[in-house]
């Protein structure tokens, strides 16, 4: 027998909160009208001299936004999750409304803040909300890079060669333009083909939350952008990084800056590593590999694929990627009860 009541949306709000709504403990430790407050700084709201309904107020999209990349969830099935999942309804703060954002809506908002140049808006609130409640950077500083890959291209040889050089072959009408990423690069790890873009960052070794972060494409060398992601903001002069990263000229020029070098040497058939620099590696090793557990984090929440086309949208997505991890993991930090220091 099926047992009716009044009362059914506050009972299972109820069980909600004893199960541990995820949400629930975002809400509890997350400052969204800041958050909100610094994205409409970096990207005015639009006026409404033209008239027509009233845009959803920020902070309710930066909670959708969030949502979307904390679920890894397409503009579809956000607008399809909004309408269905009570745990959503009542984060956003839309439970007793018969209005929420749709696809378009959440497509709108994200494209207004790449056209701003105001992509990276997020990451850095976020990143200051962290250090006003003490989670600065300290214990030195792990950099690492990861491919994030996007779905494959069909063209031929002559197509590709005019998206080599940056540019779009003439014959190609609107609606396939739209559809053909040509700022995404081919690259090969471990003998294995990806297509896509990197995503470079730069972890705390303290708390494994991410202070600096670099978007490019996927045949970009990861050394490149290593000086780009040094943060002078830890409090350690520690740097750790794998073999990829050796370059001695600017290992020596970043300790005459006063940083302490820890990469690990690869070595090659005609000059295998040396015992000293075995035993170099292992002890490198063990702190090094705590970016991993960040990457890890960024993979859990979708961060190793991409929907979107363009180098403009894989930064605004894997800018509020990177993001939504740190405050995951701000939230666990304090629920767990690891006191900043």
């Amino acid at each position: 027998m099926i047992k009716h009541s009044l009362f059914a949306d506050q009972e299972r709000e109820a069980k909600l909160n004893e199960l541990g709504d995820t949400l629930r403990v975002l809400e509890q430790h997350v400052d969204f009208a800041a958050l909100a407050a610094a994205v409409d700084a970096a990207a005015p709201r639009p006026g409404r001299g033209r008239g027509g309904r009233p845009p959803f107020p920020t902070e309710l999209m930066v909670r959708v936004l969030l949502i979307q990349q904390l679920f890894n969830l397409s503009d579809e099935q956000m607008e399809f999750q909004l309408l269905d999942r009570l745990s959503f309804q009542r984060f956003i703060g839309l439970r007793h409304s018969s209005q929420i954002p749709d696809r378009t809506t959440i497509w709108t908002f994200k494209e207004r803040r790449i056209q701003a140049g105001a992509s990276e808006s997020i990451f850095d609130a976020v990143n200051r909300q962290l250090s006003m409640h003490g989670y600065m950077a300290r214990g030195g500083q792990m950099i690492d890079a990861s491919i994030v890959q996007t779905p494959k291209q069909s063209i031929n040889k002559e197509e590709k060669a005019i998206v080599t050089e940056g540019a779009m072959p003439a014959d190609w009408k609107p609606a396939k333009r739209r559809q053909k990423d040509i700022d995404a690069r081919w690259t090969k790890k471990h003998g294995k083909s990806y297509f896509g873009y990197k995503l470079s960052a730069n972890a705390d070794k303290r708390y494994k939350l991410i202070r600096r972060i670099k978007v490019c494409t996927a045949s970009e060398h990861d050394t490149l952008h290593f000086e780009a992601l040094i943060d002078p903001g830890n409090t350690s002069r520690d740097i750790y990084a794998d073999k990829g990263y050796v370059d001695g000229e600017r290992e020596a020029r970043l300790k005459g800056q006063g940083w302490r070098m820890h990469i690990q040497r690869k070595g090659s058939k005609d000059k295998p590593l040396s015992e000293a620099q075995k035993r170099r590696n292992k002890r490198i090793a063990k702190p090094r590999a705590r970016v991993e557990h960040v990457f890890a984090g960024l993979a859990q929440l979708g961060g190793k694929a991409l929907r979107s086309i363009g180098l403009a949208r894989a930064t605004l997505h894997l800018n509020w990627k990177a993001a939504t991890y740190n405050l995951q993991r701000f939230s666990y930090l304090k629920q767990a009860g690891i006191v900043a220091f």
